[in-house]
């Protein structure tokens, strides 16, 4: 399975919403890595790195988001894979 990485940045109301909380169950779950982490323009900042299938369940999460949340915008950009990382964690 061809293993990918992607930087992406979730637009609408995404913080004060456990977004961060259920991103990293949910990648956790899927086998995904990276980390997630609010911004201070109001988005929040995801690096995620796993098996494609798995990345791409994750994108389909952040276009949902968590059961608080109102996700307006999502954009994704894809990276060179890396390894770097041993699990998921949120950022502060």
């Amino acid at each position: 399975m061809k293993k990918v990485r992607i930087h992406a940045y979730v637009s609408g109301k995404v913080q004060g919403v456990f977004f961060r909380y259920y991103t990293r169950e949910f990648a956790t779950k899927v086998g995904v890595t990276g980390w997630v982490r609010n911004l201070p323009d109001g988005r929040v900042e995801v690096v995620a790195e796993g098996n494609e299938d798995a990345v791409q369940k994750l994108i389909r999460f952040l276009h949902k988001g968590s059961p608080l949340s109102k996700v307006e915008k999502v954009e994704v950009k894809k990276e060179k894979y890396t390894g770097e990382f041993e699990d998921f964690r949120i950022r502060y």
